[in-house]
């Protein structure tokens, strides 16, 4: 039987600071690395190891790549998530004195404020982790609201560091059921909603007179907490980066859609992936007590046809290959938690009085963004403070990526003025005029 991630079923994709790949076990080496270092040309790298050993590393620019030690004590790196070689590669690491020599260039390991915390949240105990860039003065704070990953956002969230090396604080935090914190892992938007709030006003707190402008940053499904958050008590502003104005069942339809697209398939056959999409709704909605015999019997239907090997959705693929005692098993094993599959995000927009930013990818196969950049740029129209961008040649998690010699996507980098463009919001409640190749609309 296929593993079955019921962990990433509504939620989005995660981000790909989480990304991991098959090498040898995690090299001390590599550990003792981590950190954000400043080269001495100006440029900022951040180095993460990852659990399979070797060192991701994402620059404040955008590249991405990865870096894995050989036998004989050198470095080779990676253009992005795929096997390309890179320029540069690590020459050096010092781990005593947090130096490197990456290519022919020297970089020292920033150092930051770090405070780590517990917290209260309804009886369980979520633990955090306030960065701070060094100084006396006041900095904006943002609070790092995870996607639908069950990893430990302490450990996998680079932003932790990209942003204090950029004058700007963060609040990083494991949510319930996740890493150190207690509770049961939920999808329940309102309540993870309820702890990025708790999480924000432990932050405030920790910072006292640094804190200046506070608000949350939130990828994936993280689009979906943190306006609900905002919304709670008051911040200064809300970043929501690849997420989604529709709910997590409109977004399986267009999921579908977008494949459907993808591979060339006609509206008549659209139709039909769509009806079964709406079966297999039915039997996740239900925890398999309902629906399962409908969406078997159109499953069987239309199996023969040329479509269906094509059809994949965020939602259809987890249940497609599977039998009714598999759906049972994964069930009572995996599957026991609560998903808010029919919020609509759209009322809380509408209410929201916080300045937003949304950053959306133009080509995101698993949130497609089309329709949420409609959106976002009707409420724009009426008055409300939201800024949009929208980066082309970009997927989940926002990426830009290469297609192979298999039709497979592999990320390459991040978009040029991504990190910037968030920063620039942070600090300044506004953006500039140019991030790369963002398509940017502004609120008049």
């Amino acid at each position: 039987m296929k593993s079955l991630t019921l962990i990433s079923l509504c939620g989005l994709a995660a981000l790909p600071f989480t990304a991991t790949a098959q090498a040898t076990a995690p090299q001390s080496t590599a550990n003792c690395a981590a950190g954000v270092y400043r080269l001495d040309d100006g440029r900022t790298l951040d180095l993460a190891p990852s659990r399979a050993g070797f060192l991701r590393w994402t620059s404040f620019s955008g590249e991405i790549g990865r870096l894995t030690q050989q036998a004989d004590g050198s470095w080779r790196n990676t253009i992005g998530w795929g096997d390309k070689p890179a320029a540069e590669t690590l020459s050096a690491i010092d781990c005593e004195k947090g130096e490197i020599v990456y290519g022919s260039t020297k970089g020292k390991r920033l150092a930051f404020d770090i405070t780590e915390t517990s917290f209260d949240a309804g009886g369980v105990k979520l633990l955090g982790r306030l960065v701070m860039p060094k100084g006396t003065g006041p900095v904006p704070v943002v609070v790092l609201v995870q996607g639908s990953e069950a990893d430990s956002a302490r450990d996998t969230l680079g932003m932790q560091r990209t942003f204090p090396a950029e004058g700007v604080g963060t609040f990083v935090y494991d949510k319930r059921g996740t890493g150190g914190s207690g509770g049961a892992y939920t999808q329940d938007l309102e309540l993870l909603a309820d702890d990025a709030v708790k999480a924000m006003k432990e932050a405030r707190r920790l910072a006292g007179a640094r804190a200046g402008r506070i608000g949350y940053q939130g990828g994936s499904q993280g689009g979906w907490v943190v306006p609900l958050a905002a919304n709670q008590a008051p911040v200064d502003f809300a970043i929501v980066s690849f997420g989604l104005t529709v709910s997590m069942l409109e977004q399986d339809k267009q999921s579908v859609m977008s494949d459907m697209r993808a591979k060339g398939h006609s509206p008549a056959d659209t139709a039909k992936a769509l009806e079964l999409t709406r079966a297999a709704q039915r039997v996740l909605e239900s925890r398999g007590k309902e629906g399962y015999e409908a969406f078997d019997a159109l499953r069987e239907k239309y199996r023969a046809e040329p479509w269906f090997k094509d059809v994949h959705g965020n939602l259809l693929h987890i249940i497609l290959p599977l039998n009714k005692q598999q759906i049972e098993e994964a069930v009572a094993t995996q599957y026991n938690f609560a998903v808010s599959f029919r919020y609509d995000p759209m009322p809380t927009l509408r209410a929201s009085t916080t300045p937003q930013l949304w950053v959306l990818a133009a080509d995101d196969r698993t949130a497609p963004s089309a329709s949420s950049a409609a959106a976002i740029r009707s409420l724009m129209s009426q008055g409300m403070d939201y800024t949009l961008a929208v980066y082309p040649k970009t997927d989940h998690g926002m990426v830009q990526f290469e297609v192979d010699a298999d039709g497979k996507r592999v990320s390459t980098r991040f978009p040029e003025g991504y990190f910037r463009m968030m920063r620039d919001f942070m600090r300044d409640g506004r953006i500039g005029a140019s991030y790369g190749d963002a398509g940017i609309a502004r609120a008049r």
